[in-house]
């Protein structure tokens, strides 16, 4: 009797899963996602897609969209009420219509009564990687640096599986989109360079300097005296291993120090930032860009590298997948704030360059390289983490592809006098060779 309620149960919650499906997702014809069920029965056919979500039980529907919120959602493909098989990327197509498809109330009702009915799944998620709780001020030194360490003190050989050799974790550079990875991220390390217009025995300051990566290519190709600072130790000590067996410990090093706790009694010729300004936040800025300022010679010049939302795009204040697994406390600002504080600490912009476009196929090659070596990282990470990883990159090259995420190169000068800049009059230097 027991076996025939459970079956009873199991058949009502396919028939509902499937009405759910034809209501909500067939409208919005997304050719290139299709759903297995937890018994094998595929929809909307069985014509083979480039990509398959594959749910894992009765009640995954419900765990996926009861609670409407992007978090949810995520967390299901987590915990792994779902799982996604095929190009991971193109499901994000299939979400956006989802929200258009449930913006109207009577389909919104119909569908919540739906997923109520389905069986609600109960399971232990203590293990594995938590959502970050982060205490104490917002952007204090000390909260930064748990928020930081949160994102980046999970492993140095997990990084290692899927960025290029030189870890270079942030957007590479595809002069033609037939690079590598790691022939892209050398052309990156070159354009920030000539941007920088580096010459040998300069001083360089490298905000947020990851692994060490274009601390080692100015030193070595460039012939300049590098510092770089990151708030991970981990980073950090990797770093100054790769620097030291690469013959440049004279001239380059990586410390664990904050941004503000910078000394500005020797200033330097350049500073670069690099993917490191989204951990900012909004209400530091003026201090970042002050900061900034005070590090340089008159004359010196600034390229800050960071993502940007739209400006027509406002924050989602109610919690995001991003802030509780990804980047606690992360803040995207537009491009016109960023530029705005800027001018205000009196910096000259002198350039602005989008590169959305190459974050979108510098991501879609990190999860590429995730992916292909799924046994390999659960030597280093559970599975949670791993799943993390997967989705985060795979939405951020989704966003950046349809232009709801940019990255800029803001090049910035501290103007000695009233007067010129220093700098060539064009960009032909940039280009050359």
């Amino acid at each position: 009797m027991l076996q025939k309620e459970a079956i009873d149960t199991d058949l009502e919650a396919k028939k509902l899963s499937l009405q759910f499906l034809d209501e909500v997702l067939k409208p919005a014809q997304i050719k290139t996602v299709g759903v297995r069920l937890w018994d094998g029965t595929n929809w909307p056919d069985d014509t083979p897609r480039p990509a398959v979500l594959v749910l894992q039980h009765a009640g995954a529907l419900r765990a996926m969209f009861a609670a409407g919120t992007e978090l949810a959602l995520a967390e299901a493909y987590l915990y792994n009420d779902f799982d996604i098989e095929g190009d991971i990327i193109a499901v994000f197509e299939l979400a956006d219509a989802l929200v258009k498809a449930t913006n109207g109330w009577g389909v919104k009702l119909s569908a919540a009564g739906k997923l109520l009915r389905l069986p609600k799944r109960e399971y232990d998620r203590s293990g594995g990687r938590q959502a970050a709780n982060l205490q104490g001020k917002i952007h204090s030194i000390a909260r930064d640096r748990k928020a930081v360490t949160y994102h980046y003190d999970v492993s140095n050989d997990f990084y290692q599986l899927f960025l290029d050799e030189r870890m270079v974790y942030s957007c590479a550079y595809f002069v033609t989109p037939e690079l590598s990875l790691d022939e892209a991220q050398i052309a990156k390390l070159e354009m920030i360079c000539r941007k920088l217009r580096l010459r040998p025995g300069q001083r360089l300051l490298d905000v947020g300097c990851g692994w060490g990566g274009l601390a080692m290519y100015a030193t070595r190709h460039y012939g300049v005296e590098v510092l770089g600072i990151t708030l991970s130790q981990p980073q950090a000590d990797l770093a100054n291993q790769r620097i030291k067996a690469a013959g440049l410990e004279r001239h380059c090093r990586v410390e664990v120090r904050d941004y503000r706790e910078l000394e500005d009694t020797h200033p330097y010729d350049a500073l670069v930032s690099i993917g490191m300004f989204e951990h900012v936040g909004a209400a530091l800025l003026p201090i970042y860009f002050k900061k900034a300022v005070s590090l340089l010679k008159p004359g010196g010049v600034f390229l800050n590298h960071g993502i940007a939302r739209r400006l027509t795009d406002k924050p989602d204040r109610r919690g995001s997948f991003s802030d509780a697994y990804v980047f606690p406390d992360g803040e995207l600002e537009p491009i016109s704030e960023s530029l705005r504080a800027a001018e205000e600490a009196r910096l000259e912009v002198r350039d602005v360059e989008s590169w959305r476009e190459h974050y979108a196929m510098t991501l879609r090659h990190w999860v590429n390289r995730l992916e292909a070596y799924y046994q390999e990282a659960l030597k280093f990470v559970d599975e949670v983490t791993y799943r993390v990883w997967r989705l985060y990159m795979a939405g951020s090259s989704y966003g950046f592809h349809t232009g709801r995420l940019n990255v800029y190169q803001s090049l910035l000068v501290k103007p000695t006098v009233e007067g010129p800049s220093g700098l060539p009059s064009t960009r032909a230097d940039w280009y050359r060779g």
